[in-house]
């Protein structure tokens, strides 16, 4: 390790836990220092993850093996491209919705500081880590921590629904442990590039129960992502979580479209041998089958969060369709759309809040009561924030703003990040497979549609034929996350050129990961792949 950047991957990870182990040891003694070091922590975690984006912009990977073991004996964490875009989104979302819980959210119970941490913790982790057993253990941690965020005030139907939520995952890391020990025991590593390595020399007579330990763990990836039939759970436990609590969850669906994407393209990828393309078609039948419920549970509701839950499904089913359809260009269009969807979801997870404050409609559910708040008392959740004639212009803006991003119309960059999903596939996959292309083609273009009319009957409820009986009272400090998430939304838009190239350059990294073996294995050519 020679760059200073080399050093600095490992500090995505080392400072949220040791930010969190000091909020607990402080404990509710010191809620003022508590919060300094929260936010400290985030803007560092920001700071870091622009860092190492820039960093990253390279075509060789860095690697940091902790006590300088070799990869296949000991722990690496490897950024590249991919990570280093998810440390973006998460210090994003992280850090919008640490601000926009200082209102009053992160009163609403206890530790939701530490959990936070932990829970960005997890998630950096497990975009950084180079071997499966280490995946598994931030999933872990991100988990055990997205649970107690999940729970995070009181409200039957948010323990409910976060009871839901912790059985679901408890069985998906189960599978997600089996599938690692069959793995571990056909091909004797758990390291991804000595995996992907290995692939081309598995017996025969082995292939079959490696690659049965492999779709086990994809199971796991895939309750993760919500694919249909395994995302039944994630619209009530969203709904039901405190808004900054759902804002952060709903990155969690990326974690297993992550999996998927890294996993699957280093093992079943044009170098994967016998096993090149193993489960493709399911990954695009899913994605399909996803965006289609998803736009039906859309259409279906007219709860804002559920609605925000199912932009989630359509979101996900949406990158895994890219993910199958297997060429380089898709895939670097649904990094874009990635992207986009983090944060234009995330910024309406924290919207909904403000929009539904001050109306009867969706109040049990968003649990913006007195029930929500540590004092127990409704004058002191009145108190926050300022009511101002502005303030329903300007929420109508933003919501306004969020639909464009998760329909996918333009200016903005939700439909630039379909339109560069799409014209890949009708630029060449259209002759080679012209009813799959035209299926994906209409899937996107339906969803959009069916996402546009659900917006557009919420807005009409909440902003005309219902409107909230007084000005919501909204504060700075809650308004600014939700703007903040929209800017970069923007900002993706402004800057369309120079991000689909880093997003095309990750890609085709991914597609063609010779140089992300030969970094991680740390020889000159690694087996069974050209330079």
């Amino acid at each position: 390790m020679t760059g200073w950047a080399d050093h600095l991957v490992i500090a995505p990870i080392v400072v949220p836990m040791l930010a969190g182990a000091a909020m607990v040891l402080a404990g509710d003694r010191w809620r003022g220092a508590t919060v300094a070091l929260g936010l400290g922590s985030a803007l560092l975690l920001a700071a870091l993850a622009v860092a190492l984006l820039l960093a990253a912009d390279v075509p060789d990977v860095r690697v940091y093996r902790l006590g300088d073991w070799p990869a296949r004996f000991g722990i690496v964490l490897v950024l590249d491209r991919l990570s280093a875009l998810m440390l973006v989104l998460v210090a994003a979302v992280g850090l919008a919705a640490l601000l926009f819980s200082l209102a009053r959210w992160h009163r609403a119970g206890a530790h939701f500081h530490p959990l936070l941490q932990f829970q960005l913790m997890g998630l950096n982790g497990a975009f950084l880590t180079g071997d499966l057993f280490n995946l598994f253990v931030f999933f872990e941690v991100m988990l055990a921590a997205s649970y107690g965020m999940a729970l995070h005030g009181t409200g039957t139907a948010r323990v409910r629904a976060g009871l839901h939520y912790i059985v679901v995952n408890l069985v998906a890391s189960l599978l997600f442990l089996i599938g690692v020990s069959v793995v571990y025991g056909i091909a004797g590593t758990l390291n991804m590039a000595d995996l992907a390595a290995r692939m081309r020399g598995v017996a025969a007579a082995d292939r079959a129960l490696l690659e049965a330990g492999l779709a086990v763990m994809g199971v796991a990836f895939l309750v993760k992502a919500a694919i249909w039939p395994l995302g039944f759970w994630l619209q009530g436990s969203y709904a039901a979580a405190a808004a900054p609590a759902a804002a952060i969850l709903s990155v969690l669906s990326k974690v297993g479209v992550y999996a998927v994407l890294r996993v699957w393209l280093l093992l079943f990828g044009a170098e994967g041998g016998a096993s090149a393309g193993f489960g493709a078609e399911a990954l695009l039948a899913g994605g399909l089958l996803t965006i289609a419920f998803g736009s039906v549970a859309a259409l279906g509701t007219q709860d804002l969060p559920r609605l925000a839950g199912a932009s989630v499904l359509v979101s996900s089913g949406t990158l895994l369709t890219a993910i199958g359809a297997g060429q380089a260009a898709v895939t670097g269009g649904a990094l874009f759309y990635m992207a986009s969807s983090v944060l234009a979801i995330g910024a309406f997870f924290l919207l909904i809040e403000l929009v539904e404050r001050g109306r009867e409609v969706g109040a049990d559910v968003l649990a913006v009561t007195r029930e929500a708040f540590a004092g127990g008392d409704e004058a002191e959740a009145e108190e926050a924030g300022v009511a101002f004639p502005g303030t329903v212009a300007i929420l109508g803006l933003g919501f306004l703003a969020s639909a464009l991003l998760l329909a996918g119309l333009p200016p903005l960059s939700g439909f630039l990040a379909k339109f560069a999903i799409l014209a890949p596939l009708l630029g060449t996959g259209g002759a080679e497979a012209p009813g799959t292309t035209w299926l994906v083609v209409a899937a996107l273009v339906l969803s959009g549609l069916a996402t546009v009319i659900a917006m557009v009957r919420a807005g009409i409820e909440v902003f005309w034929a219902a409107p909230a009986a007084r000005a919501p009272r909204v504060a700075l400090v809650e308004i600014a996350p939700v703007a903040l998430l929209l800017a970069l939304c923007a900002g993706l838009a402004v800057g369309a050129g120079p991000a689909m190239d880093y997003m095309l350059a990750a890609a085709e990294a991914l597609h063609a990961p010779a140089g992300y073996l030969r970094g991680v294995m740390d020889v000159p050519e690694a087996a069974g792949y050209a330079r």
